[in-house]
């Protein structure tokens, strides 16, 4: 109820208020009579039927202080609230075109709409309020009051409508109605507006003729059943918002402050040319009608060729700026561009030898690399996850492959760790009886990362548990290895291999050594490093002799590979040999060192990113 009461008082309040300020003798003897009548256009198209009824309330009141009588008032009022209510139901009616928005002069069509309202809205007022005045008042200057109503009425809404749309945009007020799903005959409408314009039309010529009475009254009644009559019509359109902030906006609102500028300067230059337009033996109208006159001369000279280049602007430039503007809504992270009517609107400007031809051309291809490239992104990501998920079934047969539980009796316990930098690696560590005195330990380190790696150290730990069987030296064991992995070694690859057997009984530890790290070992209550025979890599050349050693167990041996040495900081430090023995001499606890050492590990490299294998092997004497 609160708005539609504003929407009566703010149109009723702004009539007499903007009459009051602009009536004056001198603007009379200008031509300007009734300036507020274009109000009535304005107040209908922004605020609907209230709106409308505000404004022919206020115009009532306007005219009983002016001394008109209620004869002479109610027909005018009625016309002027039906005259109000076409300018809504014309901007909602969609000629040529499906989306209706709120009044905004946001592009030519808007304009072209606006103004074409005005017009018929101007053409209808003052032929029923001539042909009232002739009717009611003096017959005899009809032929003035049709054109001076008109030019009232279309410059009145001209200037109130610009400058109320361009408050619109900071103050939205603007009524919008409400659609209906009822079922109507549009072509009935279509000829009953049609009727309705030629019948005004007719009456604003026939102004000029002296015709009789019945006439002008048969001519009244037709146009007032024509205009209610279609102001039955429902809205049929949902109303969407208006684009923000679009090149035709700002280009229009600019084209529209100069025009207005204009319009100011004609006023002006009026003012300032009266006593010369008066003192001419010319027309009427130019006598009478100077200030409006010479305004509307200013502006269209203007207004016309403006009208001209902006439309031709917008053809040639703005729409295909706009439709190529269109592509964001169809740009989706990691997707296609599914649009086959995007290219539609680009083919339509392929062909054109211009930057916007480039720009088409552009885009398309656009579109059609962008579309391969995610085509070619989701094969690769397709043959990723299939890689994916057969480097995570090479882990678990990797990880099955190693020792999963400490393997410990009375006489000794023996237990590993193996982390790959990648899914799988090089490293691999084993133990396991040979009989029920000998215990095989084996670590090893291929060259490289990652599968290849992983092959060769899988391989290398078959190969072991096989020659083994058959033979229990160490160094024999290396030396045949060595032989098969050298055989067709195209890639030139290498492993590095400490291979051990200890005798639970005896406590002597046979080994032999292929380019391993030094183990540690604990003697005397003190690890060191043992001083063994470095050997050579395996894989590299064929034949070569390992040296078989021999050492006694008394304590702990402790067996790793450079992943663990070699891990480096955020400071880019390696852990290194020396802290490795100072963890070892340092560490007091009957339980295993393995989690321990790779805590300590962790501390030093403060989670930075590692790129080698870590292996640790583990073997204490209990006795």
């Amino acid at each position: 109820m609160k708005t539609k009461l504003k929407q009566i008082l703010v149109p009723f309040l702004s009539m007499i208020v903007i009459n009051f300020i602009l009536y004056s003798d001198y603007f009379l003897e200008l031509g300007i009579e009734s300036p507020y009548v274009g109000l009535l256009f304005v107040f209908g198209l922004l605020f609907g039927p209230y709106g409308a009824l505000g404004a022919v309330l206020g115009n009532i009141v306007i005219d009983y202080i002016g001394g008109f009588t209620p004869i002479e008032i109610l027909p005018s009022a009625i016309f002027s609230f039906g005259v109000s209510c076409l300018a809504y139901k014309l901007w909602y009616s969609g000629f040529k075109t499906d989306k209706i928005t709120k009044p905004k002069l946001d592009n030519i069509y808007h304009l072209s709409l606006f103004l074409s309202i005005m017009i018929i809205c101007g053409i209808i007022y003052s032929a029923i309020h001539g042909k009232l005045v002739g009717l009611i008042i003096r017959t005899d200057i009809i032929d003035f009051f049709t054109p001076s109503y008109f030019l009232n009425f279309v410059n009145g809404a001209f200037i109130f409508g610009i400058v109320s749309l361009f408050i619109s945009d900071k103050i939205d007020f603007i009524h919008t109605p409400k659609t209906t799903k009822k079922a109507f005959n549009r072509k009935l409408y279509r000829i009953l507006f049609y009727l309705l314009l030629i019948s005004a039309i007719i009456a604003f010529i026939t102004s000029e003729f002296d015709m009789g009475k019945n006439a002008i009254i048969g001519e009244i009644i037709v146009i007032g059943i024509l205009l209610f009559a279609y102001l039955t019509k429902p809205f049929e359109y949902e109303i969407q918002p208006n684009d923000e902030n679009t090149m035709i906006e700002s280009i229009m609102r600019n084209f529209l402050i100069v025009t207005l500028a204009l319009a100011i300067l004609g006023i002006v230059v009026s003012i300032f040319s009266y006593k010369y337009v008066a003192s001419l033996d010319a027309n009427i109208f130019i006598t009478l009608l100077p200030l409006l006159i010479i305004t509307d001369v200013f502006i269209i000279m203007f207004f016309i060729p403006g009208m001209i280049i902006f439309r031709y602007i917008e053809r040639k430039l703005i729409k295909p700026i706009s439709s190529f503007s269109k592509i964001e809504n169809f740009i989706n992270e990691n997707e296609k561009i599914e649009a086959e009517g995007l290219l539609d609107i680009y083919s339509e400007y392929v062909n054109e030898k211009n930057e916007i031809g480039t720009l088409a051309r552009s885009y398309s291809k656009l579109i059609e690399h962008n579309n391969n490239y995610i085509e070619n992104i989701r094969e690769i990501e397709s043959e990723k996850e299939r890689v994916n998920a057969e480097l995570d079934i090479a882990t678990k047969i990797q990880a099955a492959a190693l020792p999963t539980e400490a393997l410990e009796t009375d006489e000794f316990i023996v237990n590993g760790y193996s982390h790959p930098a990648k899914e799988v690696g090089g490293d691999f560590f084993d133990y396991y009886m040979i009989d029920d005195d000998n215990l095989a330990i084996v670590i090893g380190d291929a060259s490289g990362k990652g599968v290849p790696a992983a092959i060769l150290a899988m391989i290398t730990q078959v190969i072991i548990k096989q020659l083994i069987k058959h033979e229990t030296d160490p160094s024999k064991v290396l030396c045949s290895l060595n032989n098969q992995l050298s055989v067709n070694n195209s890639e030139s690859m290498f492993i590095t291999i400490w291979l051990g057997i200890y005798n639970k009984s005896s406590k002597k530890i046979i080994f032999s050594n292929a380019g391993h790290n030094p183990p540690l070992i604990k003697e005397n209550g003190e690890f060191k490093y043992l001083d063994i025979d470095t050997g050579l890599v395996l894989g590299i050349m064929e034949d070569f002799g390992y040296v078989k050693e021999e050492i006694t167990l008394t304590n702990e041996l402790v067996l790793y590979t450079d992943g663990i040495t070699d891990a480096n900081n955020n400071r880019n430090e390696m852990y290194g040999e020396d802290r490795l023995l100072k963890f070892f001499n340092e560490f007091k606890s009957d339980e295993g060192p393995i989690i321990p050492l790779l805590k300590d590990i962790s501390e030093f490299t403060e989670d930075a990113q590692q790129y080698d294998d870590m292996t640790l092997l583990y073997l204490k004497d209990k006795s």
